[in-house]
């Protein structure tokens, strides 16, 4: 995978130089490049921005820097071109999901009060990371690529740790343990310690479903529950949320 990233601040993606991400650059599954769209200032000063018409607080990000810097760029044929945006599309994991597919992704990541509103014309996708306000879209866009890549086979060494993460099914994880088995008072549930692997399935999807009942019901509400998860609610006098 190709990721082109347009910023006005490419030093702040070094971390995506660091652990799975080095290593999956490294092993060349896939690719980051950052570009400055300073390089098509508008004029010698540098400038990229510039007041918005109709007045108003703050400067805007001027369309033509944004849109030469991305018919430089060579782009794959249907390629996703995501514009890092408070007012976009709130990202979720089937998004990183969908994402992870493709063979180029292009970022575009904002500053000051915004973009010049011609600029969405040349993007796919508008993107939020939530419902709050940062300085600039270079975080975010850092926070989206990372929760993608990392679908891609290969960049995670455990393949089998991405099925079971939070998210990854519309459930939390379920609790985790590792040694001591007793650590003061608080000892490791008896069944991870049993050896009995069918049990210890049936105990994590417990507790996993739990979980997400108690602190994200609103993913419970996303899908039919199985006759199982039926009776966990029975079980502790949960009525059915949906």
């Amino acid at each position: 995978m190709k990721i082109d990233i347009l910023t006005l601040f490419p030093q702040m993606f070094s971390p995506l130089n660091e652990s799975v991400m080095k290593l999956g650059q490294e092993k060349g599954l896939f690719e980051i490049t950052t570009h400055d769209f300073r390089q098509f200032a508008v004029d010698k000063h540098g400038h990229v921005d510039d007041y918005p018409y109709g007045g108003g607080a703050g400067m805007l990000l001027r369309v033509e820097p944004i849109v030469h810097t991305l018919e430089s760029l060579n782009l794959a044929e249907n390629c996703p071109i995501i514009l890092i945006d408070p007012t976009g599309q709130p990202f979720d994991q089937k998004m990183a999901e969908s994402w992870s597919k493709e063979d180029q992704l292009v970022f575009i990541c904002g500053h000051y009060e915004g973009f010049d509103e011609r600029v969405r014309s040349f993007v796919t996708q508008e993107v939020s990371l939530g419902d709050f306000i940062l300085t600039n879209g270079e975080i975010p866009a850092m926070v989206m690529i990372d929760a993608t890549v990392r679908l891609i086979p290969e960049v995670v060494g455990n393949a089998e740790s991405i099925v079971h993460e939070s998210f990854q099914q519309d459930r939390l994880e379920y609790p985790q343990y590792t040694r001591p088995a007793q650590f003061r008072e608080m000892k490791v549930p008896d069944v991870l310690l049993s050896g009995h692997h069918q049990n210890i399935e049936r105990w994590r999807s417990k507790q996993s479903f739990l979980k997400t009942l108690e602190r994200r019901p609103d993913l419970i509400d996303q899908e039919q529950l199985t006759d199982e998860e039926k009776g966990w609610l029975k079980e502790y006098n949960v009525i059915n949320p949906s």
